[in-house]
């Protein structure tokens, strides 16, 4: 099973990007997606995810901190975009998507991380 994450790059602020999360290896259709990011000398911490329920489907949920910014979709079972705009230097991490089937709090597999550099 793997997750290959995308899409990273360097843009300035008040730019966009889009990182995709594919997986493969199994069907993640019932699966929490999310991502996480890290930055240099902090912890790593939830930035987006989408959890899903028989009745209502998929359920986005965000942090904070990128709420109005960020937007993410699960485009099918396996993948799972995050639109970013309005991006800020603060922004400024490697982004890891994660697929977990205990909402998410706890998640079974990571990605590789992709680098997000938002210059000022």
């Amino acid at each position: 099973v793997q997750l290959q994450a995308s899409g990273g790059g360097l843009v300035q602020a008040g730019g966009s990007l889009r990182l995709s999360c594919v997986g493969s290896g199994r069907t993640f259709s019932s699966y929490a997606m999310g991502w996480f990011r890290q930055a240099p000398g902090k912890e790593r911490e939830f930035v987006s995810g989408t959890t899903w329920s028989a009745g209502n489907g998929y359920y986005a949920h965000y942090a904070d901190s990128v709420k109005g910014r960020f937007t993410i979709s699960r485009t099918n079972a396996n993948s799972v975009l995050l639109q970013m705009s309005s991006l800020k230097p603060e922004d400024t991490a490697v982004y890891y998507c994660a697929a977990g089937t205990r909402g998410l709090t706890d998640f079974d597999y990571w990605g590789q991380g992709t680098l997000v550099t938002v210059s000022s």
